[in-house]
């Protein structure tokens, strides 16, 4: 008789509504010019909420998300984002971030809040071993170039992750899961009846001096909003055939 390990099981929601879905997606803009209406702290809070459902990384959720609600510090982002109209009328302006240094803590975190108990073997063998084995860089990133060289070598027996193997790496590793949480964020919004324009026109350093980032946060995006202006979509949306995209191998 074979054994078999009991495992978690979660069944799919069974309420679910496409349409729904579709009339956000299709709805949410880049806005360029918001109206003068407030944008509820407990909306903006419950979209910030769905941004941090998103998908991510070995659930290392490597993002962070600043709220510029000071009035000084609104006036010196709207300069740093160009003086662009969406930044200058939003109602709300959210600088999301990607951070290449919260793994290790978060790794720690999934392991003292793990919904499961007792932790699983492998669960706690993924985070105390692969993790740091997977995403330390150590000095000069000498520990990721040594694990590049031997993942090269290994690719030629099989199948084996080719990175991240440098600090450069680990910023697009970072930035990947970011953008996930940044996508679910405006789209919240549209959701909630207001809207969105993600800006990545700003000067990084002057940003990071207002926000006081140290070098492993990589702002990616600023993200202004509120309600949609009449005149707050520029031009018709245009989209390339998708035969142009979507490939059948």
């Amino acid at each position: 008789m074979s054994r078999t390990t009991a495992r978690y099981h979660e069944p799919a929601p069974q309420e679910n509504d496409a349409v729904a879905l579709r009339r956000v997606i299709a709805g949410r803009r880049s806005v360029r010019k918001f109206t003068d209406r407030p944008l509820p702290q407990e909306v903006l809070d419950d979209c910030i909420d769905l941004a941090l459902l998103a998908p991510n990384s070995s659930n290392l959720q490597p993002w962070a998300f600043y709220q510029v609600q000071s009035a000084a510090k609104k006036r010196a982002l709207i300069d740093i984002c160009l003086g662009q109209n969406a930044a200058a009328s939003a109602a709300e302006l959210i600088v999301v971030v990607a951070r290449t240094d919260t793994w290790r803590e978060h790794a720690r975190l999934n392991l003292e809040h793990f919904p499961i108990q007792p932790i699983p073997k492998l669960v706690q063998q993924y985070y105390r071993m692969v993790v740091p084995l997977a995403y330390t860089q150590g000095p000069l990133s000498s520990a990721g170039h040594l694990r590049r060289r031997v993942s090269r070598l290994s690719s030629r027996f099989r199948p084996v992750p080719q990175g991240p193997c440098s600090r450069e790496e680990m910023r697009l590793w970072a930035c990947k899961s970011t953008a996930l949480a940044a996508e679910n964020l405006m789209l919240a919004l549209r959701a909630h009846g207001f809207d969105s324009c993600p800006m990545e026109g700003f000067d990084e350093r002057r940003l990071a001096r207002l926000l006081d980032l140290d070098a492993h946060a990589l702002p990616i995006m600023v993200i202004a909003a509120g309600e949609r202006a009449p005149d707050g979509v520029y031009y018709p949306q245009l989209r390339f055939a998708r035969e142009r995209f979507v490939f059948k191998v």
